[in-house]
């Protein structure tokens, strides 16, 4: 079984001034004449953190990690404005750039694996690999499925909390009354819906519920970011059209993919990942049958080293 690579700081950071006001923290760690590999975090919203960088080897890969807008170290925080998928996408292309790079892995969880698609899909040559973990494609059903109708009947004890900040006549629209209570200007009213809307996915997102990963998602800064970003985004649709991961999907046919999903994820159900791999027939898909969402669980872990693994280039 893979495990994280060791510990290891980052060589460069930086940040980096984009479109509409916002300003991404940047940094790269490994080696700096590597394989260059760009790790995209989950969420929206929620940030990377020093163990990320652990998921590739670093006397290979000349790792690229940054905080998407309005998350983690990048200014302004938990900012709705001009803040969609396409900016997103926007902004990869300009860390590409300022770094003269002229491909990359692209390695993205969750959100991430739908900011990957997006990515890809719009810039297919700059992509030698794609690694996609726990697959998020956006669709109203999915929505629909962790909000409202299905992740509910699994964990009833956490959705209990989920509803507390919603009155009971608008508990029918989750993510819209969660919109309207996160963008209120009411500070502590907005706190207190993003700490109870970070907590529901630090509760469900694996197998067995982790305490310490549940705390971390209701750390204020965090859950501001996660709740405010994600909601915002959700209730866009994330700017995609209909089905527009998997309608595109024959973009990205000639990129190497590994598609690897838990099994037990309740966050993003299985089925898309199937379908998913479905539309890309040369991916490898792996389903982990002891595993929910999150990427540090054991099962998943091991698949997504072991993707890193396969994916390297000569020197």
């Amino acid at each position: 079984m893979h495990a994280l690579f060791a510990e290891i700081e980052a060589y460069h950071h930086f940040y980096l001034p984009v479109t509409g006001g916002h300003t991404l923290y940047v940094e790269e760690a490994g080696n700096p004449k590597g394989q260059p590999a760009l790790f995209l975090h989950g969420g929206p919203g929620g940030g990377i953190s020093a163990n990320h960088r652990r998921l590739f080897d670093p006397a290979h890969y000349r790792i690229i990690l940054f905080d998407q807008r309005g998350a983690g170290k990048s200014r302004p925080h938990a900012s709705l404005e001009n803040n969609t998928t396409w900016d997103l996408v926007t902004d990869i292309e300009s860390i590409r750039t300022h770094l003269n790079i002229e491909q990359w892995l692209v390695f993205g969880g969750s959100w991430g694996s739908t900011l990957s698609l997006a990515y890809a899909q719009k810039h297919p040559l700059r992509v030698t690999h794609l690694i996609l973990r726990g697959i998020f494609l956006c669709r109203p059903e999915e929505i629909e499925w962790f909000y409202q109708s299905g992740t509910r009947w699994i964990f009833p004890e956490f959705w209990a909390e989920f509803m507390q900040p919603v009155p009971p006549e608008k508990q029918g629209a989750m993510v819209q009354t969660y919109y309207e209570l996160l963008t209120s200007p009411n500070e502590p009213l907005r706190l207190q819906a993003a700490k109870a809307w970070s907590k529901w996915e630090g509760a469900t997102c694996k197998l067995i519920p982790d305490p310490q990963v549940m705390d971390h998602f209701e750390e204020a800064a965090h859950a501001l970011a996660m709740a405010r970003i994600e909601c915002h985004y959700f209730v866009n649709h994330c700017w995609l059209e209909p089905n527009q991961l998997l309608r595109d999907a024959f973009k990205i046919a000639h990129i190497p993919t590994w598609i690897i999903h838990g099994r037990y994820d309740v966050v993003c159900p299985a089925q898309n990942a199937y379908e998913l791999a479905q539309a890309l027939p040369q991916a490898k898909l792996e389903m982990i049958a002891d595993a929910g969402h999150a990427y540090d669980e054991p099962g998943i872990l091991n698949a997504l080293i072991e993707a890193t693994e396969q994916s390297k280039l000569p020197l």
